[in-house]
């Protein structure tokens, strides 16, 4: 069980879109504990068995793949801050969660980290005993569904050029907060590509 407390960060982040009581706090504090890793941690393999989901407090980490020529692809960046959207404070591979399918993506803590993690289990109990939390995983899951098809459909429909130009419109501060390997690999491209695209621009 985690401090009601501690659990502060995930309640105002779910207030934005549903309302919770006490009751609901308190159930939901009651279900989840803290953790802690540290920086280059592997939080997730691809293959693994996925049946956590955590909620970033503090410190950031990365999510990726390797494609079918072995090259590692970031897949989405996590940190907790004012321009966070929703896949980047929520940490798992969602389908592999979901199906109880090996994990897809793997997950790597790229500072000390700080999370509130959920179970399967109790995810599923919260969802049985609290309206206010089944209502919030809906808007959750519909928000996560928007989140990865408008990031899968910008790697299969824009050019790398324009992927340049959406990353700076939408998400400027990644720039700031991740090597130039890892954007590169977030848009698809090589770090000498990208070095190109900004010099051309």
């Amino acid at each position: 069980m985690t401090s009601v407390e501690t659990c502060q960060p995930y309640y105002e982040f779910a207030r934005k879109y549903v309302e919770l009581d006490t009751e609901a706090e308190q159930l939901i504090a009651s279900q989840i504990s803290e953790v802690h890793f540290p920086p280059k941690h592997a939080i997730l393999s691809e293959g693994g068995v996925c049946n956590k989901v955590y909620f970033i407090l503090s410190g950031t980490a990365r999510s990726y793949y390797t494609d079918y020529s072995g090259i590692t692809v970031t897949w989405s960046f996590h940190f907790n801050n004012n321009l966070s959207l929703i896949r980047n404070v929520f940490v798992t591979d969602y389908r592999a969660f979901l199906t109880n399918k090996p994990a897809s993506i793997a997950i790597e803590s790229y500072t000390e980290v700080t999370a509130l993690v959920f179970t399967r289990e109790a995810v599923a109990y919260l969802m049985d005993k609290s309206l206010k939390y089944e209502i919030w995983m809906r808007k959750l899951n519909e928000m996560a569904y928007i989140s990865m098809f408008d990031r899968a459909f910008a790697l299969l429909t824009m050019s790398a050029a324009q992927r340049y130009h959406k990353l700076l419109h939408d998400e400027s501060h990644l720039m700031q907060m991740f090597s130039n390997h890892y954007i590169a690999s977030y848009l698809g491209i090589a770090p000498q590509s990208l070095s190109r695209i900004r010099a051309q621009n």
